[in-house]
Order: C-alpha cells, then sequence, then structure tokens
C-alpha cells in the first residue's frame, strides 16, 4: 500500500511540474509574441529581420523606420492629431472595448470638446483586415494617409499581442484616486534655495488637492480643470509629492534614485533643483522611463532624450548664443579669454564655447579659478594680462563675481552668464557694469513683468517671498502646465502618454493660458483684495473667479513665465531656444537694454 501511494505520489507530481512547464512555456511564448509586435511597431522591422512595407495614397511605397505605427500612433498607442486627420488610439482598451466599457481621451488640443470617435469594438479578424486592407471594424474605408500592410498570420497575431497590452494598465505611481511625483534636489543647492522650492512646492500640491476634493464634494470653483469631461469622468486625482534630497557624490546619486524608487515609486519627476550635474538623474529617468518635467538647473543633459524636459539647454545654450553673436560682429574679436571655476558648469560651458568658436579666426583661452583658491586673489590672477581689445567671458557664480568690485576693469566687453550669475541684478561695482553684457535667456524685463503678474500675486496672496524670481517661475510654471496636461489626459495616466501630451499642448497652452492668467491678475489685485471682496479663503486657496465684465480687461499678456516664448515638437526637450544679449543702462542702474535681437543658435 504505501509503495502505491509513492507511486501515485510521483505521478502527481510529475503531473504538477508538467502543468508549471507548460504555463511557463505559454508565457514565454506571449512575451516572445509581444517583443515581435513591439519590433514592428517602433522599428518597422518583422520576425524575419526584413523591413515593415506598406502603401500610402494607393501608391506610395514606405518601409521600415518610416513604415513603423509608432510615427502616427505615438509610442503610448494613444495617436494624435495631423492637422485635420484624428489618428485614433489603437491600445487594447480602446480597439476592443465594448460600448459598456468604452474609454473616453481627448484627441485634439485645439478643441477641447474634441474626443475619440466611437467605432464598433474590433476582433483580431476586423483588426487584420484594419492593417492590411484598410477597412475598419464597421467595413469603412479608412483614410488613405494609413498604410496597407501585408502582414502574415503569425505577423499579424504578435502586433495584436503588442498592441493589447499597450497602456493597457496606469503607470507606476498612479491609483485610481492618486498620482504620487518626486522632486529631486542634489546635494550642491544654496539652503535657502533649498528650503524656497519645497516650501513652495509643498503648498501648491496642498492647495491643488484642496481643489480637488471640493470639486469631488460638487462645488464649482476650481480654476485647474481643463475640459468639462474630466469633471463629468471624475478623473482628476489627488497628488502626493515626495522630496527626494540626494547625498554625496554624483557618482552615487544613481544608486540613490533607483533606492527611492524601489521603495516608492512614483509617476514622474517634477520640477528639482540643481548647480552642479544633472547627469545621474536624466539617466536613472531615461532608464527607468519616468519622466523628468522641466526641473531648474544650470546644466541639462543636451543629448537624446525620450523622458526628460528642460526649460532651455542652460549654459550651454549661453555658449552657443555668445558663439554666434560674437561671429556675426562687423568686427569680430582676435582673443576671447574664459573665466570659469573648475566646476561642472563652469566646464561645461567652457568647452562648448570653444567647440562653437572652432575654425573661426577667435582664439579662445581659459582662466580656470583653481579649488581652494580665494575669488580676489584667482581673479587678479586671471585678469592680469587681460588687453585694451580682448573680450572676457565670466562663468561665474555670485560669491566670485562680488570680488570684481575691488578689481579695476580695463577698458573692453565683459559677459556675463546670467543663469549662473543667478539674477541679472549683478553685485557689481558702477565701473563694470560700463563694460557689462548679459547672455540674456529670460523675457525683457518691461514684458516679463507682465508675463509674471499672475505669478507674483499668486506668490503675494500666499504670503511666499521672492527670493528666486526664475527658478520659482520655473517651479511655479511646472507645476500648473502638469496640472494642465494630466486633466487633459483623463483616465489614461501613462508615461509616454504624458510626453507626448506635453509636446503638442505647449504651444497651445501658452497662448490661452498668458490671456485668462492676465485676466485673473487684475481682478485678484493686491494682496487681501480676494478676501475682501469674497471673504475668508476655502479650502481652496487656488480658486480661479471669472468676474462677468471681462470687457474691462484691456491688456494682453505674451506668455507666463520667465521665458519670452515655449515650445516643444516632437521630440524635442528643451522649450526655449534662445537668449539675448542686453547691457546696463548707465553705470548707476540696474535698468536692462538690448543690444541683439533673440539669437536661436
Amino acid at each position: 500500500m504505501k509503495q502505491v501511494l509513492t507511486f501515485l505520489s510521483c505521478i502527481l507530481l510529475s503531473s504538477f511540474i508538467s502543468t508549471i512547464a507548460s504555463a511557463q512555456n505559454v508565457a514565454n511564448s506571449n512575451e516572445d509574441e509581444i517583443n515581435t509586435g513591439r519590433r514592428i511597431y517602433l522599428e518597422g522591422i518583422l520576425p524575419s529581420g526584413t523591413e515593415l512595407t506598406g502603401t500610402r495614397f494607393g501608391n506610395t511605397l514606405v518601409s521600415g523606420s518610416a513604415a513603423a505605427c509608432v510615427n502616427c500612433h505615438r509610442r503610448s498607442g494613444m495617436g494624435q492629431v495631423e492637422g485635420d486627420i484624428q489618428v485614433q488610439p489603437i491600445t487594447g482598451n480602446f480597439l476592443f472595448a465594448t460600448a459598456k466599457d468604452k474609454q473616453l481621451a481627448t484627441m485634439d488640443p485645439r478643441v477641447s470638446k474634441r474626443f475619440n470617435q466611437a467605432h464598433e469594438p474590433y476582433t483580431d479578424a476586423s483588426l487584420a483586415n484594419a492593417v492590411n486592407r484598410g477597412i475598419n471594424s464597421q467595413n469603412v474605408e479608412m483614410n488613405q494617409a494609413m498604410p496597407r500592410y501585408n502582414l502574415s498570420e503569425s505577423e499579424m497575431k504578435a502586433l495584436t499581442a503588442y498592441l493589447k497590452q499597450l497602456s493597457s494598465k496606469w503607470s507606476p505611481g498612479v491609483t485610481g484616486s492618486n498620482i504620487r511625483f518626486a522632486m529631486v534636489i542634489t546635494p550642491d543647492v544654496d539652503p535657502l534655495r533649498r528650503k524656497t522650492l519645497i516650501d513652495m512646492m509643498t503648498l501648491a500640491v496642498r492647495q491643488k488637492n484642496g481643489s480637488t476634493e471640493v470639486a469631488k464634494q460638487g462645488a464649482g470653483g476650481r480654476h485647474h480643470m481643463v475640459s468639462a469631461a474630466e469633471f463629468v469622468l471624475g478623473t482628476e486625482r489627488n497628488w502626493t509629492l515626495d522630496i527626494w534630497e540626494l547625498q554625496g557624490a554624483p557618482e552615487t546619486w544613481g544608486e540613490q534614485l533607483e533606492t527611492h524608487y524601489r521603495s516608492q515609486p512614483v509617476f514622474a519627476l517634477i520640477s528639482g533643483l540643481s548647480n552642479s550635474t544633472w547627469q545621474p538623474v536624466h539617466d536613472f529617468c531615461e532608464h527607468d522611463q519616468v519622466p523628468c518635467w522641466f526641473p531648474s538647473v544650470d546644466l541639462p543633459v543636451n543629448s537624446t532624450s525620450q523622458y526628460s524636459f528642460y526649460f532651455s539647454g542652460g549654459v550651454t545654450l549661453e555658449a552657443d548664443v555668445l558663439a554666434r553673436h560674437l561671429l556675426e560682429q562687423p568686427t569680430q574679436p582676435r582673443r576671447v579669454l574664459q573665466i570659469y571655476r573648475d566646476d561642472d558648469a563652469g566646464r561645461a560651458a567652457s568647452l562648448e564655447f570653444a567647440h562653437a568658436l572652432a575654425g573661426s579666426k577667435i582664439l579662445v583661452e581659459n582662466r580656470i579659478l583653481p579649488k581652494g583658491a580665494t575669488a580676489e586673489s584667482a581673479l587678479q590672477q586671471s585678469l592680469s594680462k587681460v588687453k585694451r581689445n580682448d573680450v572676457v567671458m565670466f562663468w561665474l557664480r555670485p560669491d566670485d563675481l562680488s570680488a570684481l568690485n575691488k578689481i579695476k576693469p580695463v577698458a573692453g566687453i565683459y559677459y556675463f552668464s546670467t543663469i549662473l550669475a543667478k539674477s541679472e541684478h549683478l553685485n557689481i561695482a558702477p565701473a563694470w557694469k560700463a563694460h557689462a553684457r548679459l547672455i540674456y535667456p529670460y523675457e525683457l524685463p518691461e514684458k516679463r513683468e507682465a508675463n509674471l503678474a499672475y505669478f507674483h500675486a499668486w506668490l503675494n496672496l500666499r504670503k511666499l517671498p521672492v527670493v528666486d524670481e526664475a527658478m520659482q517661475s520655473e517651479a511655479f510654471f511646472a507645476l500648473n502646465f502638469l496640472t494642465d496636461t494630466i486633466a487633459e489626459m483623463l483616465d489614461n495616466i501613462y508615461r509616454d502618454y504624458l510626453v507626448e501630451r506635453a509636446e503638442i499642448m505647449l504651444s497651445k497652452r501658452e497662448g490661452a493660458k498668458s490671456e485668462q492668467e492676465t485676466r485673473d491678475r487684475v481682478y485678484l489685485g493686491k494682496t487681501g483684495d480676494l478676501e475682501r471682496k469674497h471673504g475668508p479663503l476655502t479650502a481652496d486657496e487656488s480658486v480661479r473667479i471669472h468676474f462677468a465684465d471681462q470687457q474691462s480687461y484691456q491688456g494682453k499678456s505674451q506668455g507666463t513665465t520667465i521665458y519670452p516664448h515655449l515650445s516643444l515638437g516632437p521630440g524635442q526637450r528643451f522649450a526655449s531656444k534662445g537668449a539675448y544679449i542686453v547691457r546696463f543702462a548707465d553705470e548707476k542702474s540696474d535698468k536692462l537694454i538690448a543690444e541683439s535681437d533673440w539669437i536661436i543658435p
């Protein structure tokens, strides 16, 4: 009897192992199919290694990467608008959904009420008919811009498997009621700037959540609802903001970021602050496919990026702008001396400047302020051999620049990095102002004041000090633009979709938002006016009150940031692309006058 039981146990164990192996084989097979479909979709490469081919407009052949689905339907599969053509979402959630499970997506950012079109649910067979013959699930011929392919049964099966899992689940960091974000601050940041940013962002997120709760209770008036669909569908979520403060040397930051992320995944990084390298953070975002949303950094990473957005190229943009400016002068300088501190930003800026002038007749020489040397003595040594006709470029921060006041300038032109100086109001003596020129990547002051009027009203209403206008206005914009973009995404909270919406929304958002914020600024008035007119603030301190007499508004702002114009397109990651060269109006004034047009290198 014991031998029989042992025999039966062996049979059952063998059967169990066989079942597990079979399930594993099925899983591996499905994964192989999905990977094959992914390559067809993203690269236009078939399982055989040959190029995918298709025909558009009857006889126009496309092949390889040009034929890949991603070109029109994007990485997320959520589609886009090309001119007047709506490229519909083709993820499994949209293709195969029944009427009662119908998914909704905002299609055209120019028309807030234009959503994806309703259609009969696809089957595997009708999807193959659409892909190969251009006939949709309602037996109607599709637009001729859609290529007609010739996929085999197995190739079509692989593509279908990929589409069924594409954007099928919310990205990490997202639940039905909450989206988690993180803000990264590197250890080189001044404590006051660090505290200012944390206080400001923490307050803004808390107020955003207060507005969300008010909306969920059926109250009106919250200002950041972009579309009625967001309200009707109930897709607005609370936000959680984690602060990831890095420590130690940059080579250790990658592992610190991974540790934070493993402990608590986030949907995206928002804002952020660094005076040194941002490369480890950038690399983390690319590796883990986490969007990096407009940090305030001196040295953005100027390389191919899928997930990282920056306001501008930082100090390397300044270097390119100055190089172009000098090359376009009727009389070019013979020699330019670069004076910089031996740190990440200084090295990167000086290298970019020298590279931009390579091959020209302008000689570039470097003067490096060694680590440990006092600013005054190091600057005195660096300037000791400056000639009257030389041009000097200072890549220096405020502590080093303040030492210039004790040194007498030689007649000539001195250029300063506005980004590294952290302000156009340089703490320099009148004698230096007479020769100073700033590389100025921001809007000119008079226009900038109008652009940032709503931002300053927001600060005043919350009694937040202006410590670093550029940094604070960047953070304010980053949060508000993210709010608008997330709202337009409705319930489709996928990272690739966030990236794609940012690319197409920014220009449209700036035009509409500037006019709206200017009207609101007129109505808000001075600090305390809102409370006097409407009583104590509710849980939603950021409530936007639309006054009836909008005809009282006379002016029109051109933007909502410290930059003159922000725009993005597919694949673009730097929203502002140029700078001015400006000078001081006179030796005793901080007023700036543009000496050049907006220069885009």
